[in-house]
């Protein structure tokens, strides 16, 4: 259809007036949105202030054809059949019903003649057109049909597959490199969009299953059914783009890739390890640019914060954060190096690996297979003349004496360890080795923390909980009857989840004169906890409850990730007192 016949039905859905439509089309083919007529259409909704979708609404009022809401119309599986997946990608079209010799078929663009044609022929029967987003087709594809399922069909046409071994490289969305290299690219850029830090590719004796993490949680991909076929391509390609031994299929490898997305430095750190039904590989997304965080923007109490910054600017001494992998120690103690970074301090840090660089600081990546070790690199680090140093994690007695050695003779130390909650951190040093006298005159401070994902902000609904369900879960008596709670009620914009974006939640131990001949004596992690709340420290649950109260997160959330703190017992204790 030309663009002059399109002229009365837009006029008679309101979309643009008959007289100025020509000197409308004429701005339109000198803007960058210049193409097809589906740009027009969103280029003269724009013109009159409507959205895509709005647009289709007014143009469906007036042709008679149905708008389709995708996420709540799922296709059937005989009209799937249908179209196959390369004319589906390429015209963006949805088969959505298959009635009385029928296709319904879900456009954004039905104008556009060369896509009725291919239908046609690819479905051999005649065509009824519903209307719908782009953007939201292209959701359905992906769900449907499953990532890169276009993809996966032209591999199964160009078989056999040759791996391309080149550097790296800028990943863009319509990347059309070799069949298995745009593949690979595409699970990337998905997992880039989605927010995703992981990607897990798993072989079962029957499929390869890919799965996000995102926000925490594992999320599995929609995958075309084929794609066991394609496991050893798939697989290869990523130890060829992470500079792995492809042949070598028996041991486990590590690798590492840079990509640029977007303009963003991508620093993906792959693993692989030999599973029953094939190599199993995980590939870690670090985004460089996302970690320099100010310590405002972490999520901390104002009283913590506070107490925090004082603590950064001592002039020795040990401060330690705990929790388990993946609860933000790392981006924590970047923070605290950033804040305190200058030319008048000298900042040497020892990590495995170095997750992300920072100007101006000193970093060295632990490498175990030549000796280079924390305790090896520490040792050597405080004959470097250093004011900070930052030594990834306290795994062992040796680094823990070295580390405390340097916190009593003129350093500031920063280091991880992986304790439940705060108090536990000195009984774990303690049961290392390290003599209770040298813990309580090193250790000044630990933050034990835990990630709970935040309320959507496009679907947040006030809820109503149960009193009951509230004591019994140790919230505190006094807040029941007033305290409001939210929830995400699910959208498009979360993947219908109720949760979009993490924050931290703290428990930020000082070490005081009350808090040190406990340390001295032994007490176990629960008899330093009560001493401590009673000196005012907020445990980890309470800080949740804080931000559950201020609308930032869910009852559910906070006690997902705080079930297993040790000193849970004496924190009920104290909320029913």
């Amino acid at each position: 259809m030309s663009i002059r016949s399109v002229t009365e039905v837009l006029s008679a859905a309101g979309v643009v007036a008959a007289a100025p439509f020509e000197n409308q089309v004429r701005n339109w083919r000198t803007s960058r949105d210049n193409g097809n007529l589906e740009t027009l259409l969103a280029f003269l909704g724009r013109e009159a202030g409507f959205s895509e979708d709005q647009t289709l609404q007014k143009l469906s009022s007036v042709v008679g054809w149905p708008y389709l809401d995708l996420a709540r119309n799922p296709p059937s599986a005989e009209a799937q059949k249908r179209v196959s997946t390369k004319v589906a990608f390429q015209y963006t079209v949805m088969p959505t019903k298959f009635e009385n010799g029928s296709l319904q078929l879900a456009v954004s663009d039905p104008f556009d003649a060369s896509m009725l044609n291919a239908v046609q022929f690819d479905a051999q029967c005649p065509i009824e057109f519903a209307l719908a987003p782009r953007l939201e087709i292209e959701k359905a594809l992906k769900r449907f049909y499953g990532v890169g399922a276009e993809t996966l069909d032209e591999m199964a046409e160009d078989e056999p597959i040759e791996l391309d071994v080149s550097g790296d490289r800028e990943i863009t969305e319509s990347d059309q490199d070799a069949s298995v290299i745009k593949f690979v690219n595409q699970i990337i850029w998905e997992a880039f969009k989605d927010r995703a830090t992981d990607i897990h590719f798993e072989p079962a004796e029957d499929e390869l299953r890919i799965r996000y993490r995102i926000d925490g949680i594992l999320h599995q991909t929609p995958m075309p059914p084929q794609l066991k076929r394609f496991q050893a391509a798939i697989i290869s390609r990523i130890k060829v783009m992470s500079g792995m031994n492809i042949s070598e299929k028996r041991l486990p490898q590590d690798g590492r890739i840079n990509v640029r997305i977007k303009g963003e430095e991508l620093d993906i750190r792959v693993s692989t390890v030999p599973t029953v039904w094939g190599e199993s590989v995980s590939l870690r997304l670090l985004t460089r640019g996302k970690i320099f965080l100010t310590l405002e923007k972490l999520g901390y109490a104002p009283q913590d914060e506070a107490a925090l910054r004082e603590l950064i600017i001592k002039p020795h001494g040990i401060v330690l954060v705990t929790g388990p992998t993946g609860s933000g120690k790392s981006t924590s103690l970047y923070a605290f190096l950033s804040t305190i970074n200058s030319v008048h301090k000298r900042i040497i840090t020892i990590e495995e690996p170095v997750e992300y660089e920072l100007k101006g600081i000193n970093q060295i990546a632990v490498r175990p297979e030549i000796g280079l070790t924390f305790a090896v690199g520490l040792r050597h680090i405080l004959r470097q003349d250093p004011n900070v140093v930052m030594v990834g994690e306290i795994r062992d007695l040796e680094t823990a004496e070295i580390a405390i050695r340097a916190a009593l003779t003129g350093h500031l130390v920063f280091s991880t360890l992986h304790t439940n909650d705060a108090p536990s951190a000195f009984t774990r040093l303690i049961d290392m080795g390290i003599e209770p006298f040298l813990v309580a005159s090193s250790v000044e401070a630990v933050l034990a923390q835990r990630l709970v994902r935040t309320i959507c902000k496009h679907c947040k609904v006030e809820q109503q909980v149960d009193h009951a369900y509230l004591r019994r879960i140790g919230f505190p008596e006094e807040e029941i009857g007033t305290a409001r709670f939210w929830k995400g009620a699910g959208c498009e914009e979360c993947r219908d989840l109720g949760y979009q974006g993490r924050m931290g939640i703290y428990e930020l131990l000082v070490v005081t004169e009350a808090i040190r001949p406990l340390i001295m004596s032994r007490s176990p992690a629960t008899t330093l906890a009560q001493r401590a709340m009673e000196c005012g420290m907020r445990t980890l649950r309470t800080d949740g409850w804080n931000k559950v109260r201020s609308g930032l997160t869910t009852i559910e959330e906070v006690l997902r990730v705080t079930q297993t703190e040790e000193h849970l017992g004496a924190l009920m204790d104290d909320s029913r007192a």
